[in-house]
């Protein structure tokens, strides 16, 4: 496989990448009443070394249901935050670089064991087959939370983290303002594309106001929605631009967009994916991520289904024609630690098949 153009540097607002691929953030639900433990830091440095920047598993914010499982690390209080900073000092100490990705689930905490329901927050309620159940978070609410994502990314930069990612994806809070599926506010929150990008825009400004102007921001985005797979917030490219535009002139540095398998074109006329439209729209830097190596997609492989190791070509294709700059890999890295130094020395007869049963004892 010709993958040279995987093993090359990227400069991102101050930080050098020594290579393009990036370990996708990856709920492991390991941190007990979300504190990210000695194994936890293990766990990341055993994949820095190689790796051009480690995204962290999903990290709560300072909101009462910023998170819906109690095991899943929290971005706050001095224990937890003192948990992170040996997690980021044996990161640095196998060279590596890495980002906390700053989390809110939004109404998908609905149910989850210790939440009250009363602090269960969304844009308009929860979705509940074809209605919106519940009450919208008030002006004060939303406020607080954007200053908890600031708050939270202040930490990180003080900290030692190298970068940090916003989850603005797959049906979470951030991303429940941007569709229109959840979204019904008559406010400036919500209405038109313009309305429901505010609250990304609000989120991102707080935290490039928080680090400064010299450390690169992410945030991660997607079409699909874990409530609906078919789900689209951008229906043409005019859309996407609106969509995309206002998160850049924020402060975002750079669009991680999501897809289910990562060769899929956006739109009809073009075979430039979700993240080669972004960048042609936005000229921000752009990962890709979805099935990366792999044949099988993530809800395949959760369904029971194998994923066996696929060429790259087609993505180092697209990555030499400049339709995005970094490739985000997960279930490839989480199986093997190892995944990137054989890609880039060649062995591929020793990539792994990822199967189901492996993922209740990966670390």
């Amino acid at each position: 496989m010709p993958v040279a153009a995987l093993f090359t540097p990227y400069a991102i607002n101050g930080l050098t990448l020594p290579n393009r691929i990036v370990m996708a953030p990856m709920t492991r639900a390991k941190s007990p009443g979300g504190f990210p433990t000695e194994e936890v830091a293990s766990y990341y440095a055993r994949r820095a070394a190689d790796v051009g920047l480690i995204i962290s598993e999903g990290t709560g914010i300072a909101r009462p249901a910023s998170l819906g499982n109690k095991d899943v690390p929290r971005f706050h209080g001095d224990t937890e935050l003192s948990g992170w900073k040996r997690v980021i000092d044996a990161v640095h100490a196998k060279g590596g670089r890495m980002a906390p990705q700053l989390w809110h689930v939004g109404s998908t905490a609905h149910g989850a064991d210790g939440i009250p329901q009363e602090s269960v927050e969304s844009p308009s309620g929860r979705l509940k087959g074809d209605e919106i159940h519940g009450a919208p978070m008030s002006d004060a609410a939303i406020f607080d939370t954007v200053a908890a994502f600031g708050s939270a990314a202040a930490d990180a930069k003080r900290l030692g983290f190298d970068s940090v990612e916003l989850h603005g994806a797959h049906g979470y809070l951030i991303d429940q303002f941007f569709w229109s599926g959840l979204n019904s506010r008559a406010d400036a929150f919500g209405g038109d594309m313009a309305g429901r990008t505010r609250f990304a825009a609000e989120v991102i400004g707080a935290v490039r106001a928080a680090v400064g102007p010299d450390f690169p921001v992410i945030i991660r985005l997607s079409q699909w929605k874990q409530q609906d797979y078919a789900a689209r917030i951008a229906e043409t490219p005019a859309e996407m631009e609106a969509w995309l535009k206002p998160l850049v002139e924020a402060g975002a540095d750079v669009l991680h967009c999501s897809q289910r398998r990562f060769w899929e074109p956006e739109f009809e006329g073009s075979d430039l994916n979700f993240a080669g439209w972004a960048k042609k729209l936005t000229g921000a830097t752009t990962i890709t991520v979805g099935s990366v190596g792999l044949s099988g997609d993530f809800f395949g492989a959760f369904a029971g289904e194998g994923s066996a190791p696929v060429s790259l070509d087609e993505l180092t294709r697209r990555l030499e024609r400049g339709d995005f700059d970094l490739v985000a890999v997960g279930r490839a890295i989480l199986q093997d630690p190892q995944w990137v130094a054989k890609v880039r020395d060649g062995r591929t007869e020793d990539l792994m098949t990822f199967e189901r049963a492996a993922m209740s004892t990966l670390s």
